[in-house]
């Protein structure tokens, strides 16, 4: 497929242009916009800029509240609950991160639980701002329900994604940002029209047992990581970002994609650590970087592939779309041109 590549800033400022179509303010738009764009950086093209225009045929039928007040409460000064009023997830995200970040200045902890918010993008984005300012995290969101539970034959829990931070002064941060199903349905949709079997540990049928079959597999559920354990995880996870936060949750969890006119009410948390509190830079960044070489010294079972930590690869295209620009599918900004040129 042919591609194009963009400044970041020049993307940034596209996307942005192209949520204002939807009589979004430019300050949330650049918000957005912002996320999207750090996500393609990463290389996470399925949640990067191609959403825009998810998000606003869901704002042209009142899926998604364009106008969103996005308001942030602070019920402890470690602890804050943020409304996000049905806006687009990106924007309830980021106030909720800026809540939790103001939370642990003040505390050396910080909290943040939002409700009334739809799919905010990948966790990396905002794990590496966090990080960039310093502080440790773990974030988390809820999502539509597409795994079983373990034993199951009907979708209870979401494939809510989840991650990890752990920032370094002097280098790159440490960053995992994981979903819980083994395998995405986007990889079995594109085996199904390749007519190619897919792993029996990808997903069940509709009875719940495993299948090859990647037809019979869009009709059953997606099988969480590692068992029993991934399943746990995602309904932890669930309990924290939707249960606690108040948003909905299991299959309380409206659809996007089988109902995009409704509210999706999704959660997400946001637990901040000021490291700056617990260790001075410097000693952080040796212990970090004691931490990694200790880790990148295990002899690779195969040369073509050293060990690497969590988020390696993805730091490595972060910086690499910096220098030279960000490579997308044409279409794709082809799309938000699109959008830009009809409000013209």
């Amino acid at each position: 497929m042919p591609t194009t590549t963009l400044p970041a800033s020049e993307l940034t400022s596209l996307a942005a242009s192209a949520l204002t179509t939807c009589g979004m303010s430019a300050a949330a738009a650049d918000t957005i916009a912002e996320v999207l764009v750090t996500a393609d950086m990463f290389g996470i093209h399925t949640h990067g800029v191609l959403r825009v225009p998810q998000y606003l045929d869901r704002a042209n039928i009142g899926g998604i509240n364009p106008h969103a007040e996005v308001r942030a409460t602070r019920i402890a000064p470690a602890l804050a609950l943020v409304d996000g009023d049905n806006g687009v997830g990106p924007l309830v995200g980021s106030a909720a991160l800026d809540a939790a970040m103001e939370g642990a200045r003040t505390a050396g902890i910080g909290a943040a639980f939002a409700r009334h918010s739809n799919h905010f993008g990948p966790v990396m984005p905002y794990l590496f701002k966090a990080a960039s300012e310093g502080f440790a995290a773990i974030i988390a969101s809820n999502a539509t329900t597409t795994i079983a539970p373990s034993g199951g034959k009907a979708t209870r829990v979401g494939n809510n994604p989840l991650g990890w931070g752990m920032p370094n002064p002097s280098g790159d941060p440490i960053l995992l940002d994981i979903a819980l199903s083994v395998a995405a349905r986007a990889k079995i949709r594109a085996a199904a029209a390749e007519g190619r079997p897919i792993p029996d540990t990808w997903a069940t049928d509709s009875s719940g047992h495993p299948t090859i079959d990647p037809h019979a597999a869009l009709d059953g559920f997606l099988q969480p990581i590692a068992g029993h354990k991934g399943y746990g995880l995602a309904v932890m996870v669930d309990l924290f970002a939707g249960l606690l936060s108040g948003a909905a949750y299991l299959d309380k969890v409206s659809s996007w994609n089988l109902a995009p006119e409704r509210a999706q009410n999704l959660g997400h948390f946001f637990i901040l650590v000021d490291t700056k509190l617990m260790a001075d830079s410097s000693d952080l960044s040796a212990r970090v970087d004691d931490f990694a070489a200790r880790l990148h010294s295990v002899p690779a079972a195969d040369p073509a592939n050293p060990v690497r930590l969590p988020g390696q690869l993805e730091m490595a295209r972060y910086h690499e779309q910096t220098r030279e620009g960000v490579t997308l599918d044409r279409q794709d900004v082809r799309a938000l041109e699109e959008l830009v040129k009809a409000r013209v």
